[in-house]
């Protein structure tokens, strides 16, 4: 008798593992619905160009010729499109149906391409990873965040409110946001612009030699790290905000005297070492802050 009840446990026990699994498939993330993959052999210096409403777009670099593109999507109402032409990969997510929420217009990409590549991406809302690509990039996103890491080459990113983390970044970059914040860390570049109205601005890297450093926004802070050796011509003006400095940076004054806008009496003009770089430091109403590593 007890032998039948142990069998009848068993099997019972078997069949509730058999019908949990069953549910745990039915009721699995519909995030893994739709699934597409493809790779397209290149040769140098390829073109990708990615368009995406909302999700994660990461792009990262490989010692091949191809370009592997790993797309996945919840939603039936869009669908992803990968073509090559030439030497050039477009990809595309398409809306099918206007009535779609956000969640639905949702859909993430992996994409695998050669060190050297010209990236274009527009991504409405989510975020972009590009890791340790060379080449000239533009990125424009209304609410997604950019992050770069160890990437090369003429670099352009628009945003409304999405962020910007520069990570090693070399090359000439050029920011634009309306409230994103914006931080650049170790810059290994002779020429940076970088423009947010209401975010933050955080810039912790080397001057290079001739290099043109130019910081601005409306409102929010703006801090800048600088080390002993460096050496550059420094303008910070804050018109009615402030200009706050390390007691151990200590300016030569300007070899020509530099007019200053009436009203302005929050600002910083001067040469530290022999000037060998350009920073130019602007905010309307926001605290400048310039600091020692």
């Amino acid at each position: 008798m007890r032998a039948e009840i142990g069998s009848t446990y068993r099997l019972t026990r078997a069949a509730l593992w058999v019908m949990s699994g069953m549910l745990l498939l039915a009721t699995a993330p519909a995030a893994y619905a739709h699934r597409m993959e493809k790779t397209f052999n290149v040769t140098t210096r390829p073109v990708v160009s990615v368009r995406n409403n909302n999700g994660k777009i990461t792009v990262k670099s490989w010692q091949k010729n191809e370009v592997l593109v790993v797309a996945i999507h919840a939603s039936e109402k869009v669908e992803v499109d990968a073509e090559q032409r030439g030497n050039r990969i477009d990809i595309t997510t398409h809306v099918l149906n206007q009535s779609v929420t956000p969640e639905e217009l949702k859909a993430d990409f992996e994409v695998s391409v050669p060190e050297e590549t010209e990236l274009q991406i527009k991504n409405d809302a989510g975020n972009v990873v590009v890791v340790r690509v060379s080449g000239d990039m533009t990125f424009e996103t209304v609410l997604a965040d950019v992050s770069l890491e160890e990437v090369a080459g003429y670099l352009v990113v628009k945003t409304v409110s999405g962020s910007l983390l520069c990570v090693r970044c070399a090359g000439r970059i050029e920011v634009n946001s309306i409230s994103g914040n914006l931080r650049l860390i170790q810059p290994l570049s002779p020429n940076v612009r970088a423009q947010t109205y209401s975010g933050s601005i955080f810039f912790d890297g080397d001057f290079l030699l001739g290099g043109n450093y130019v910081l601005k926004n409306h409102r929010g802070p703006i801090e800048v790290r600088y080390t002993e050796s460096d050496s550059f011509d420094l303008r910070a003006t804050s018109i009615y905000g402030k200009v706050d400095q390390d007691a151990s940076l200590r300016l030569k004054p300007p070899a020509h005297e530099r007019r200053v806008a009436p009203g302005i009496s929050n600002s910083l003009i001067g040469t530290y070492n022999s000037g060998a770089a350009r920073v130019e430091l602007t905010s309307f109403s926001g605290t400048i802050s310039i600091r020692k590593r």
